[in-house]
């Protein structure tokens, strides 16, 4: 029987998040458009955007399940899950120098072998290889931190503890207010070593402080089969998305020339978005899923469907955040816009964190579907207000307003999670559910990014408020699919 844990234990067992996420919310809102921006054509940033982002949430969507399947077999001396985190966070340095260089590499002697290769310059392919490269190592770590929940802390705490957890996911947007100014002043070199340095000291404290007891022996049963289920996995869910993004384009191409009215171009690209977006969703993940659980999938519909249900809500959330920058830049024409998406996103974390932690605890006391569906609309609400806003104070208000949903939404639908997932399995199955984690941005941004340019093109300004308005939908959608999902702790029924 698992042993109570205090308090310092929940922060503990949930340090290295911070590490993790003090580089995602400096990479994904403020450095990769920032660098983008850079180097790719103005009228194409949203596409490259999109492109660097699927290119690397698809290697993410494969390595992490692998890292927790490895993970729940590991026998080292440390522990099942430390070794990964220490890998992985020393990768992480050395990746993140080769973010730092990129800028370096503008006007290259080799940009005309790139363009006639891939048809884009040097430094925006050392840009897309570092990326990838730091989403394989990220992720190598990030596969094996999810078990530390499931492995360490009992079923009735775990609500607290996600929420902890979900605190040490959104801590990181105060901390990047001050990273903003840096990356307007092209300060690349130190905005690259505080992530590193973020890397290295969460980890040394997470090895230090978390114990973990040592694997007796590996689990019977090989390890091609399954690894081979999850690489399939991705491959067919990156191909759906993919796909889905070729119909919009084509689709889009095919009304311009018929020379359709905007209006018209509007509503039919943008339902064709809403359909591939959702479609490729419930498409690859349900396909994805099956191929990667195996024979044990008709026995874990619920969580498959709770997938769904993280995949659709985090495509929208991760994909306001991911256009931000730009939304603030083109629509409302600032002129520091990475200095002022820092500080939005910083005023919106009060409301997360607060929200986080009040939900993992009521999480623990009135059910967690009830606080995800209710997590979903209160999203919605916040996104439509912003697609009324034309000034910085009702952008933060309505962003304030997502931020609440998205707080309640990351501590309780992690702990539905822990409660849904096989207990001597749970690195695996919580590695399949970055279905969910890599393929919100491969869905949102991988087809909202080309629709962005597409309607940008049609009226300045217009693709985001296209987007945005597919991203509200998408939240409605995600508390639609709760009813699929099933609920029971241990043998006794709990109010969902």
């Amino acid at each position: 029987m698992r042993r109570e844990l205090r308090w310092v234990d929940y922060l503990t067992i949930n340090l290295y998040w911070l590490g993790l996420n003090v580089a995602s919310a400096t990479l994904t809102p403020v450095l990769l458009p920032y660098l983008v921006a850079l180097f790719a054509p103005p009228e194409l940033k949203n596409t490259y955007l999109a492109t660097l982002r699927v290119i690397g949430l698809a290697i993410a969507m494969a390595v992490q399940p692998i890292a927790g399947l490895l993970s729940d077999r590991c026998t080292h001396p440390l522990g099942r899950r430390r070794p990964f985190i220490i890998g992985g966070a020393l990768c992480n340095v050395l990746f993140l120098a080769i973010l730092a260089v990129s800028p370096s590499l503008v006007n290259s002697p080799l940009d005309p072998l790139f363009q006639a290769l891939v048809g884009a310059t040097t430094a925006y392919v050392v840009l897309v290889i570092g990326n990838g490269l730091l989403q394989a190592s990220s992720n190598m770590a990030h596969g094996a931190l999810q078990g530390l929940i499931p492995d360490l802390v009992p079923e009735h705490q775990r609500g607290r503890a996600s929420g902890v957890k979900a605190v040490m996911e959104l801590l990181p947007a105060f901390l990047v207010i001050l990273i903003g100014p840096l990356v307007d002043a092209g300060q690349i070199g130190w905005t690259v070593g505080i992530l590193m340095a973020a890397f290295v000291v969460t980890m040394v404290i997470t090895i230090l402080t978390v114990h973990e007891e040592r694997l007796a022996e590996k689990p019977a049963g090989g390890l091609r089969e399954p690894i081979l289920r999850l690489i399939a996995l991705a491959v067919i869910f990156v191909a759906t998305s993919q796909a889905a993004v070729w119909g919009v384009r084509s689709g889009g191409r095919w009304l311009a020339a018929q020379e359709a009215t905007i209006g018209l171009q509007v509503l039919l690209v943008g339902l064709a978005g809403l359909l591939a977006m959702a479609g490729s969703i419930l498409v690859g993940v349900y396909l994805g899923a099956w191929v990667g659980i195996g024979r044990e999938a008709r026995q874990q519909t619920s969580f498959i469907w709770w997938v769904i249900n993280r995949l659709l809500f985090l495509a929208a959330v991760g994909s306001i955040q991911g256009f931000a920058q730009y939304y603030l830049r083109d629509v409302l024409h600032i002129p520091n816009a990475a200095t002022m998406t820092t500080v939005l996103l910083g005023v919106v974390a009060v409301f997360l964190v607060i929200t986080a932690l009040g939900g993992g605890y009521l999480a623990d006391r009135m059910g967690r579907k009830r606080l995800v569906g209710l997590a979903g609309l209160v999203a919605a609400v916040g996104t439509f207000l912003l697609l009324m806003a034309r000034n910085i104070p009702l952008v933060i208000v309505s962003g304030s307003i997502i931020g609440i949903g998205a707080g309640t939404f990351m501590a309780t639908s992690w702990a539905l999670g822990t409660d849904l997932v096989p207990p001597r399995e749970a690195g695996r199955y919580l590695g399949i559910s970055n279905l969910a984690g890599a393929g919100a941005g491969i869905v949102g941004a991988g087809i909202g990014g080309p629709m962005a340019d597409l309607f940008n093109s049609l009226r300045p300004g217009l693709g985001y408020l296209v987007i945005f308005s597919l991203y509200g939908l998408l939240f409605l959608l995600s508390v639609v699919t709760l009813g699929r999902v099933r609920v029971s702790y241990g043998q006794v029924a709990m109010p969902s």
